[in-house]
């Protein structure tokens, strides 16, 4: 597995090594030995998954301390355009955006460190994302950021005419107004 560092601090992008042949294809989609080489240390108690048609934007979400989540994001059907956005105010990278494309074909798996909020965008007909929580969920720890504020700019990858959001995405607060993170 090749894995590249983002500028962001704890955020990684991981490549699987795929064996294929006429049978069809093999690959590790985890492997908790990974943590060691980039010195990360991460114990997932939750799996979810999620499927959605073009369009679709989902997020930007976050949980606060004491539930707080990194999560590790792959694709296993369609592509998406990933995002991240740090929350983390004593970081160089507070306020900026990272994004990638997650597809079934590309295989790639993004590592989003707790003190991101995190979000999608459905860019093929339909897209299955399935990620890894070192976190359970809690309601009344969850939090968002609005995907289409103004201040953020984020470029989701597709025509606004084209948007689909849930009522509570929409309704999340701006940048401006969100509920501040701290570890």
């Amino acid at each position: 597995m090749s894995i590249e560092k983002t500028r962001f601090r704890g955020l990684y992008i991981f490549t699987p090594k795929i064996f294929e042949d006429n049978r069809g294809y093999f690959f590790e989609s985890f492997n908790a030995n990974q943590w060691k080489e980039v010195g990360e240390t991460h114990v997932f108690v939750q799996d979810n998954e999620s499927k959605s048609k073009f369009g679709t934007i989902r997020g930007l979400h976050y949980q606060t301390v004491p539930f707080a989540q990194s999560k590790l994001v792959r694709v296993t059907h369609g592509e998406i355009m990933d995002v991240a956005v740090d929350l983390r105010k004593d970081e160089p990278t507070y306020g900026q955006i990272f994004t990638a494309i997650l597809s079934e074909l590309n295989r790639r798996q993004v590592l989003i460190p707790k003190g991101f909020a995190h979000g999608f965008s459905t860019l093929s007909r339909r897209a299955v994302v399935n990620y890894k929580c070192d976190n359970f969920y809690s309601k009344d720890h969850e939090h968002g950021i609005n995907p289409l504020d103004d201040t953020l700019g984020i470029d989701w990858g597709l025509p606004s005419s084209s948007y689909i959001l849930s009522a509570k995405d929409a309704n999340q607060p701006s940048w401006a107004n969100h509920i501040p993170f701290s570890l």
